[in-house]
């Protein structure tokens, strides 16, 4: 009789636990659940006034900086592209977008995915930052790959003979008036290469880039290759680096613009401007490397500097209604955010660092060696400071 007694006793006793146990855990997620939802309202320097005036100057700030960053190197387009200026602020622009990468996004996206908010869900079960920015990298490596080959295919067609309707027509060989005898073979070889030379000093003079096809002209034939392949590089790496900029760009203004926190907004206004000029001008020097079209040119860079305003725009508008603290919103912007870095990094490291720190031009000058390494380190270092603030 007693020993069920006591049975009973143990069994009401772990009943009477696992209920506590039950309700603990209840108020646990509860309370998690409503400092998640109320963390905003909770904040004392909220001002839903005074945040709307900075988000307006925010806007028109931000807009300005980006417009102006852009426009540099497309203003200066027609500056030679071999000089020690040149060669600095490129290098100046690698170090920016590869610090964007490593020290902004990457840090957001974790941000994101650390939030108490994703608190015991699946997200916080496996490294997605690291993963999501490398399958965006190796993304971008088949995207590159894939662009160039296309464009490389494009530009062999439009400069053929047969497509540009340029006849080629054999040259016979040239007969002295008096004689009757056929010259020398190099002294036509001669003729041929300083006709060829003359043609391409008078095309540099003027500024065009129309191809010249004629006979002999095998070293002609391969500078041309060399730089239409150049050419499709250039403008492959500035259509990936304005993708990767600003679907982190759309980010960046929808988190200013939900946020009615002016003790937040009011430094952010300052940061983002320096960061959105920095990206600009490295975005603007690579869509001047690839010489578009003036259009062309003006619509990547209106698109790049308008990007950031319009997030703000739209999320001042659901500001009201928007939770930025919600597991979709959250993990929505990290995912953005990881595949940015990913894009950013591979784009800074392979196609800005690599393809000129490791070329044959930069190893037979010494002196535009050392000024791009102190560049990049300036530049790297610059962006990395205004994570600070942004």
């Amino acid at each position: 009789m007693f020993f069920f007694e006591e049975s009973d006793s143990l069994g009401h006793l772990t009943r009477f636990r696992q209920r506590l146990q039950f309700y603990w855990d209840g108020m646990s997620a509860s309370m998690a659940t409503t400092n998640c939802a109320a963390a905003e309202e909770a904040d004392e320097c909220r001002d839903d006034y005074a945040a709307l005036r900075l988000k307006m100057v925010a806007f028109m700030a931000i807009l300005l900086a980006g417009a102006v960053g852009v426009a540099i190197p497309l203003v200066g387009r027609r500056v030679r592209t071999d000089g020690g200026v040149f060669v600095f602020l490129k290098a100046f622009a690698a170090g920016v977008i590869l610090a964007t990468g490593f020290v902004h996004m990457l840090h957001a996206a974790e941000s994101s995915f650390s939030n108490p908010c994703l608190e015991h869900s699946a997200w916080q079960a496996f490294p997605f930052v690291g993963f999501v920015a490398m399958v965006a990298a190796l993304a971008t490596l088949v995207v590159d790959f894939v662009s160039t080959q296309y464009y490389e295919r494009k530009h062999r067609a439009e400069s053929s003979p047969t497509t540009a309707g340029i006849a080629v027509v054999p040259a016979a060989p040239e007969v002295e008036p008096t004689t009757g005898n056929e010259k020398d073979p190099m002294h036509i070889v001669g003729l041929h290469a300083h006709a060829a030379e003359h043609r391409h000093s008078h095309a540099r003079a003027n500024g065009n880039a129309l191809p010249t096809h004629h006979h002999g002209g095998d070293d002609d034939a391969d500078e041309e290759k060399q730089s239409g392949s150049s050419h499709v590089r250039h403008v492959v790496v500035s259509q990936i680096l304005e993708l990767g900029i600003v679907s982190h760009s759309v980010i960046i203004g929808l988190s200013l613009g939900v946020s009615q926190n002016p003790c937040t907004i009011r430094p952010l206004v300052v940061a983002l401007s320096f960061h959105q000029f920095f990206e600009g001008f490295a975005l603007g020097g690579c869509i001047s490397q690839a010489q578009f079209k003036n259009a062309a040119a003006a619509v990547m860079a209106g698109f790049f500097a308008a990007t950031t305003p319009l997030g703000i725009a739209v999320g001042a508008g659901v500001a009201s209604s928007y939770n930025a603290n919600s597991p979709a919103a959250l993990v929505v912007e990290g995912l953005l955010d990881s595949m940015s870095a990913g894009i950013l990094i591979y784009m800074a490291l392979v196609d800005l660092i690599a393809a000129d720190f490791l070329s044959q031009t930069a190893s037979c000058n010494m002196r535009h060696q050392v000024m791009s390494y102190l560049a990049l380190f300036v530049g790297a270092a610059a962006m990395s400071g205004l994570a600070i603030w942004a």
